[in-house]
């Protein structure tokens, strides 16, 4: 398994202002985003380790979490981390017809609107999977949509420490635009680690822009 995922490079050629898959390397910034909550259990932890080395990150929500946890919603945005959408239900989008793949979409902008005022926001989707119909409609509505340029693994399920010795053996670079999820304790086990060493060696923590 390797964090710089080969399928994600041909991305790199379509423009930036629509698909992003790394950062500005202004400032040696690291981009952490997490997948997947809000998490009862465990985003209030994974909030208090960034707030503790003032670090700002970007959340890539579910609808169906957010009204769950409306709350942690709202405290995430206060805290200054940009928000993100991960459709509503986090679907298998290649099996969606186009307008219930918008449906998705919508129904969470139309949430996370509620929270920070902002008309659309950065699309991810779930499993990193955009069916061509549906990027072309992102492309004509100017809709920017949102992979990464290197992948924690947390979803694996390994063992922290595994991770961890991956990803020093393949070190983040500045711009680095990570993949991480709010949904287990991984993140928070392998960032109470990583993050000292990080700041270690320059890197800042900084939140992706806001979609326009």
């Amino acid at each position: 398994m390797t964090p710089r995922p080969r399928k994600l490079k041909i991305l790199r050629w379509l423009p930036s202002s629509l698909v992003t898959t790394t950062g500005s390397r202004a400032g040696r910034n690291l981009y952490l985003t997490f997948d997947d909550g809000p998490h009862a259990e465990h985003t209030v932890p994974l909030l208090e380790l960034l707030a503790q080395h003032q670090a700002k990150a970007s959340f890539f929500l579910i609808g169906g979490q957010i009204e769950a946890h409306p709350e942690l919603a709202r405290r995430i945005a206060g805290e200054g981390h940009t928000l993100g959408n991960h459709s509503f239900t986090h679907p298998h989008f290649e099996k969606l017809s186009l307008s219930a793949q918008l449906d998705e979409v919508d129904r969470t902008d139309a949430l996370l609107s509620a929270i920070d005022g902002r008309p659309r926001h950065s699309f991810r989707p779930p499993r990193g999977v955009m069916p061509p119909r549906m990027l072309a409609n992102f492309f004509r509505q100017r809709r920017r949509t949102t992979y990464w340029s290197y992948d924690s693994l947390d979803y694996s399920r390994r063992p922290a420490a595994e991770l961890i010795g991956i990803i020093r053996r393949h070190p983040v670079q500045a711009g680095d635009i990570l993949l991480m999820h709010d949904d287990s304790t991984l993140s928070l086990e392998m960032l109470t680690v990583l993050i000292p060493e990080w700041k270690a060696q320059g890197f800042n923590l900084q939140a992706l822009p806001a979609e326009a």
